[in-house]
């Protein structure tokens, strides 16, 4: 290929690659489902954007090190320590025994549906059983089904990933072993290929450790001291043996996440950024070299695995995995409702089927284009069907909104149990005892004390929660948290204005809008309150006299719409309104 024909197919990548992940968040929808269809368009209309062609020889060694970047970044979600209560019978069950029910089900089915000989049916089901936050994520985002499901599918989806990495790389590694050394040295190689990688994510792990530890790197620096270690200690493993670096990545990964002393969360941002665009790139990149000619012989028998799947093997494993538990009917049926595979499917069929291939396997050669077609297929079945399925089973979140308020003066416990006689589901935080103990005394929900420090983590959402409301003393702090925040809340996070001759350090150049009416501002409400002021809830049936300021407005179906310094909004039947009233009265007339 020329140097021009170069640059447009490595553009037309990165541009397909954000361009469809913008355009999916602009819909809301997985980002798999524009991915796909345009890394499958640009390369059946363009010979430019062919990644084998562009890279020859270092496709695949670059896709294998792309894919132990993503499982270095999901195994740095296995805290143990965040998979607590009656939740965990349900997550560890569904790993386990899904995984196992989900393999030998797809490759027993693939031998003679999909004419593939054992050794690549073992590997499509090795492959199939991953489904990834990357996918199941953005699904749970618009359907939002009640807490319990979406901790549950969450946690599912941040282990599945890197424990089907594992498993696709133990079962390659097999086959390999097999092909070339017969079955008596098959369980020797296997375990050599397992060591490697577990050893190499050893040192991996505590090289990356003493970096992190020692060292006082800013986030810049410390996404690529991470990403440096990852990549490097992934090729190591992989020119030892072939793939063992998708091990050690995935040891790296959980190593750091329960080593003590080591604040991994401060520096993920910017990492999640590069795992975002590595994630786009790769899928327009596989999806690119999968041609009309491969899908068109797997089509219908594709569609008929993943009918099998869907409405036969998910839904076992979801009873199985829920078994004596308390998981009632609706959230078991839910759950055997929601497996999209995703991103590690995809990268470890493109991976592992072009060495197969090499090889002579028998049928390697479908192990790509059916993964593809799994994929497409499982994302816009549940992409579609997960909302409706949801509200059926009557699982779904309900619409009120649940606000969390920061800060404990008493003028906001006022405005926490206001809202909640408007019928809110309000959540209180503070970080001083004696303001939680007024929190709790006001018979308000106290979240617990290490809420907003766990929320600063990659994945850590406030789940459940629909808007943050920043209402401490401290303007600087308000000013930091509605950053760090927005980031991890489904709906806005919003702050106190700070007073006009605010000295903050930040607080005064921080942007965003601010709540409640121009000069209403922390000093001004403390000012008031102590003057005797007092914040009350009370039914629309008129017009609101001057001297009562309206704060918020809490609409019939449970939406909670502020006063902000750019607008107020207008009052309407069966609203109430959040006032800051002259005293505890509704005033007449």
């Amino acid at each position: 290929m020329t140097s021009n024909q170069v640059l447009t197919g490595v553009g037309l990548i990165v541009v397909l690659a954000v361009g469809s992940q913008l355009l999916a968040n602009r819909l809301r929808i997985p980002a798999l489902l524009i991915l796909l269809p345009a890394g499958f368009t640009a390369g059946v209309l363009t010979d430019d954007v062919n990644p084998e062609q562009l890279l020859g020889p270092a496709f695949s060694p670059l896709v294998s090190l792309a894919v132990a970047v993503i499982l270095y970044d999901a195994g740095l979600e296995l805290d143990l320590k965040r998979l607590l209560g009656h939740n965990r019978r349900v997550v560890v069950r569904l790993i386990l025994l899904g995984t196992l029910v989900t393999w030998v089900s797809a490759a027993l089915f693939a031998v003679p549906v999909l004419d593939l000989s054992m050794s690549a049916a073992v590997m499509l089901g090795a492959i199939l059983v991953v489904s990834g936050p990357t996918v199941v994520g953005p699904l749970l985002h618009f359907v939002r089904p009640t807490e319990r499901l979406q901790r549950i599918l969450i946690w599912e989806g941040a282990l599945i990933d890197p424990v089907g990495g594992i498993l696709g790389a133990f079962v390659f590694h097999g086959v390999v072993a097999a092909q070339q050394d017969g079955i008596g040295s098959q369980v020797g190689q296997f375990w050599v290929s397992a060591a490697i990688g577990a050893a190499g994510g050893a040192v991996g792990a505590a090289v990356l450790w003493l970096l992190l530890h020692h060292l006082r790197l800013h986030e810049v620096l410390g996404t690529t001291v991470q990403f440096a270690a990852v990549v490097g200690t992934a090729a190591a493993c992989d020119i030892l043996r072939d793939d063992t670096g998708l091990i050690a990545a995935v040891v790296m990964g959980m190593a750091l996440a329960n080593l003590p002393g080591l604040d991994i969360p401060a520096r993920r941002p910017f990492f999640e950024t590069l795992v975002s665009l590595i994630i786009g790139v790769l899928f327009v990149s596989i999806s690119a070299t999968v041609t009309p000619q491969s899908l068109q012989p797997v089509v219908f028998p594709t569609l008929a695995l993943v009918a099998l799947l869907v409405l036969v093997v998910r839904p076992l494993v979801a009873v199985l995995a829920t078994a004596r538990t308390d998981v009632r009917g609706g959230e078991r049926w839910f759950i055997g409702w929601m497996a999209p595979r995703g991103i590690v499917a995809a990268a470890t069929a493109s991976t592992f089927s072009a060495t197969l291939v090499k090889d002579g396997i028998g049928g390697a050669d479908r192990i790509l284009p059916a993964t593809f077609l799994v994929i497409v297929a499982t994302v816009m079945l549940y992409g579609l069907t997960a909302f409706p399925v949801a509200r059926r089973l009557d699982v779904l979140r309900p619409a009120r909104s649940r606000p969390l308020l920061v800060g404990g003066d008493p003028w906001a416990i006022d405005l926490g149990r206001a809202l909640y006689s408007a019928g809110l589901d309000v959540l209180m935080w503070a970080g001083a005892d004696d303001q939680r103990a007024r929190i709790e005394a006001a018979g308000l929900k106290l979240a617990p004390g290490e809420l907003l420090a766990a929320a600063t983590g990659a994945g850590a959402e406030l789940e459940g929660i629909t808007g943050v409301l920043l209402l401490t003393e401290e303007d600087d702090f308000n000013a930091l948290a509605s950053v760090t925040l927005s980031e991890n809340v489904e709906g806005p996070v919003m702050r106190l204005g700070p007073s006009a001759r605010s000295q903050g350090v930040v607080a005064p150049y921080v942007g965003g809008e601010a709540l409640f009416a121009a000069g209403l501002t922390r000093p001004e409400l403390v000012r008031r309150y102590e003057g005797g002021a007092r914040i009350v809830a009370h039914t629309v049936d008129g017009g609101l006299r001057p001297e009562h300021e309206l704060l918020f407005l809490v609409r019939p179906d449970g939406r909670l719409d502020p006063v902000t310094e750019t607008g107020s909004p207008t009052p309407g039947a069966g609203d109430i309104a959040v006032l800051l009233s002259p005293d505890a009265r509704w005033p007449a007339g």
